[in-house]
């Protein structure tokens, strides 16, 4: 059971954000056990995606976090704007 990360992000990020166009997931390396995603959106976004206090973020990791356990994978999660 293979879990697409990147679609599995861009899914929860894209009701989020008002510039849906400008969100970009891009899985930048993967080794043996460890899966380096990179979460890209607008700058006027950002705020939305991380959300007060970061509990945003903190949720989405936690879920991909649980689909990476699932596979028995680890999931590093890079939220930036461009």
């Amino acid at each position: 059971m293979a879990v697409d990360f990147a679609k599995l992000i861009k899914q929860i990020v894209m009701p989020l954000v008002v510039s849906p166009d400008d969100v970009s997931v891009k899985v930048l390396s993967e080794y043996d056990q460890l899966i380096h995603v990179q979460l890209l959106v607008n700058s006027q976004d950002l705020g939305r995606v991380i959300g007060k206090g970061g509990k945003i973020a903190s949720a989405i990791r936690t879920i991909v976090y649980a689909g990476a356990s699932k596979v028995g994978k680890r999931v590093h999660l890079d939220i930036d704007a461009y």
